[in-house]
């Protein structure tokens, strides 16, 4: 009986440390509350834009991977949130960890998602971002302040993420 609670301890504390390296920031990370730093946010046609050029107007970051079953689950919920109310209350991006770009906008291509993103060819924006999990979505004020992160997947489109939102950016979410 020792022998086994001797177990079930051991196993416990194991996990306990498994799961506080899985929420330990990464390098350079910032946290909710503090204001992201400027970053080059590479497009997929080679070209790039300054994360600065997004301020202005709140922002929602998902960062994803083509061979993440969870991130692939929730694009398309993410794709309809931004067809719905993109580019008006708030802007979306997302953000691939793909070390293969070809995959990445296989996948973009073939879920038929539409809001712009971009590849994080050197873990800059992994890293700032806080991306030791995925998927990550971050809601960002317009001054470029981390307000919230969300880890896993999520339904983007669902009346209470869409309350969530509409709570955490104080914008009225109506029906577009």
């Amino acid at each position: 009986m020792i022998n086994k609670l001797k177990n079930r301890w051991i196993f416990s504390v194991a996990l306990l440390v498994v799961a506080a390296q899985s929420l330990a920031a990464t390098p350079g990370e910032v946290p909710v509350g503090g204001t992201l730093r400027e970053a080059k946010l590479y497009g997929f046609a080679g070209d790039f834009r300054w994360l600065s050029e997004l301020r202005g107007k709140p922002l929602i970051i998902n960062v994803w991977a083509s061979w993440c079953a969870p991130c692939r689950a929730e694009m398309g919920s993410l794709e309809r949130l931004s067809q719905r109310y993109g580019g008006k209350q708030f802007n979306i991006i997302g953000i691939s960890t793909d070390d293969d770009p070809n995959a990445a906008y296989s996948f973009l291509l073939q879920s038929g998602t539409t809001f712009d993103n971009y590849l994080d060819y050197q873990l800059t924006l992994e890293h700032m971002l806080g991306a030791n999990t995925i998927p990550l979505t971050l809601l960002i004020d317009a001054d470029g302040r981390v307000l919230k992160k969300v880890r896993g997947a999520r339904k983007w489109d669902s009346a209470e993420t869409i309350e969530m939102i509409g709570q955490t950016f104080s914008v009225p979410m109506t029906n577009q």
